[in-house]
């Protein structure tokens, strides 16, 4: 059976675009006008991966989705018609695994949902152990992080990127390695998402998120875990 996508979206020539774009790949997609109703079939329907935009009436898109990540992990790529950097950010740090912005074409939207449903289904069952980094804990199978036993909540994309570096840890993960086993074969995405993650990630495990001691920069390579 193929995948089911929910897209939520006000605007009705965008709804129907996603739609046309999405089923010419194969998948199965179901729509919503607003928030509370893409909720309502979140609830329901149980989709794969949500398409969801900025822009709604009676609840904002960032709103839709930090409500959607208190409950629950689908993959959620945010669609925007606004370019500014910050609301790109904004939206990965409320737990968006990726953004498009409008116009999109349909083979971009295609590609990225391709990707982000690939990546989610990523790591095999044999790789769900406790992975431990000095006195960082990560436990691959409940997705939990623990430094020094405090419990660190992490966006989807954040745990992604600390497993894949864990698994690494002491040696530097090459950029275009990292982007491709956390972010998949995408060739849309905007490598200055692995950046934003990145900074993220340092501010919720690092004491001075200026002087990682963890999450070092490998200059013109890529990053490295290490014990602190």
């Amino acid at each position: 059976m193929s995948e089911l996508i929910l897209a939520i979206e006000d605007e009705e020539p965008v709804r129907e675009a996603i739609v046309a774009a999405l089923e010419s790949c194969g998948y199965q997609v179901i729509t919503a006008a607003d928030g509370e109703e893409g909720l309502e079939l979140l609830r329901a329907e149980d989709p794969d991966l949500i398409v969801l935009d900025l822009m709604l009436p009676r609840i904002g898109g960032m709103d839709v989705c930090s409500l959607i990540r208190e409950h629950s992990d689908v993959p959620i790529v945010m669609l925007t018609g606004l370019s500014a950097e910050d609301d790109r950010v904004e939206g990965l740090t409320r737990g968006a695994d990726d953004y498009i912005t409008k116009p999109f074409r349909a083979r971009e939207l295609g590609a990225r949902v391709r990707a982000v449903l690939r990546r989610s289904t990523h790591w095999s069952s044999e790789e769900r152990e406790l992975l431990e980094v000095g006195d960082l804990s990560i436990h691959a199978e409940a997705r939990e992080v623990r430094l020094a036993g405090r419990l660190i909540e992490l966006t989807p994309k954040e745990f992604d990127l600390l497993e894949y570096l864990a698994r690494n840890a002491g040696h530097v993960a090459e950029r275009e390695r990292i982007l491709e086993r956390v972010w998949g074969e995408d060739e849309y995405i905007d490598p200055r998402t692995l950046d934003v993650h990145i900074r993220w990630l340092r501010e919720k495990l690092e004491e001075d998120p200026s002087k990682p001691r963890r999450l070092l920069t490998a200059r013109g390579r890529g990053y490295m875990l290490v014990e602190a």
